[in-house]
């Protein structure tokens, strides 16, 4: 059987690395600060504030609210972003996504001050993800795959890595992210040619998978002695909660797997509050 790669133990553990640095950092008179703004109550949206609001409340990082009506404008809603980016007591913005359809997502996005940007959503986020810089920061879910990687002992370098899925929130990044500990690569998708897909599911070493439907990746694209981070959150035909990968088929032949719920979703607000101590300690 599998070993079960639990996100409560990386979270607890990245969480209690994260008190320490806060508490230093306000001994030097610095509040490390999250400003988050949120469109109306969508409820994902208000599901991950209460995640990120605990978060905060354990780590000792100091939340903002900035809450608009979903009909705001978009230059009132850009207007406001400046505002933030403006202001040196808030080292850190999420924001969450998808927005209204009358918002122009690609000029909010661009809006953004990088430096604050603590979810990957800007071009200066991405382009450090992409160049192996430390401008900006990457998406946090993207960040939790490697973190839950690191925590369990899974060495990159060397290993041949497939990244189902071809997102910028998850599949582009977490490959560069890869490729910069010196895994040799292979991204699929749902267009790669199902023979291939094959192929490079069952020759991986570790397989992250972020395809976005309910238990797609099954035995047949999968290898034995594997370690698969399964990032999907999918609800499969009796209501309950899954991952892309079909974990019943997966299981017995892994060596290590993450499950749904309890993998890597909960590890990713543990990622933000890093990413914010790390802007208010630049």
């Amino acid at each position: 059987m599998a070993e079960i790669l639990r996100g409560k133990a990386v979270a607890d553990s990245l969480t209690e690395i994260n008190r320490g640095k806060v508490e230093e950092l306000k001994r030097a008179g610095i509040t490390p600060t999250l400003g988050i703004i949120r469109l109306g109550e969508n409820p994902s949206d208000l599901s991950y504030e209460r995640g990120a609001l605990k978060r905060a409340e354990q780590t000792g990082v100091e939340i903002r609210k900035y809450v608009y009506e979903a009909d705001i404008s978009q230059d009132k809603l850009i207007d406001e972003i400046e505002k933030i980016n403006n202001d040196d007591s808030i080292h850190g913005v999420l924001i969450f996504r998808p927005l209204p359809e009358h918002i122009d997502d690609k000029a909010v996005c661009a809006a953004l001050a990088p430096e604050k940007d603590m979810d990957g959503i800007t071009a200066g986020s991405m382009a450090g993800v992409f160049m192996g810089s430390d401008e900006g920061y990457p998406p946090c879910t993207a960040a939790a795959c490697i973190e839950i990687l690191d925590h369990y002992g899974v060495e990159l370098q060397g290993r041949k890595v497939t990244v189902m899925g071809r997102s910028l929130v998850i599949g582009k990044p977490v490959a560069m992210m890869a490729m910069e500990r010196n895994a040799t690569v292979t991204i699929c998708h749902s267009k790669t040619a199902i023979d291939d897909f094959k192929a490079a599911g069952r020759g991986a070493d570790i397989v992250i998978a972020a395809i976005g439907k309910a238990k797609m990746i099954g035995a047949e694209r999968l290898g034995h002695g594997q370690v698969i981070i399964d990032v999907g959150i999918n609800t499969d035909e009796e209501g309950r909660l899954c991952g892309d990968v079909n974990f019943e088929e997966a299981e017995p032949e892994a060596a290590k797997i993450t499950p749904v719920p309890g993998g890597v979703g909960s590890v990713t607000t543990a990622v933000l509050m890093k990413h914010v101590i790390e802007a208010a300690g630049k």
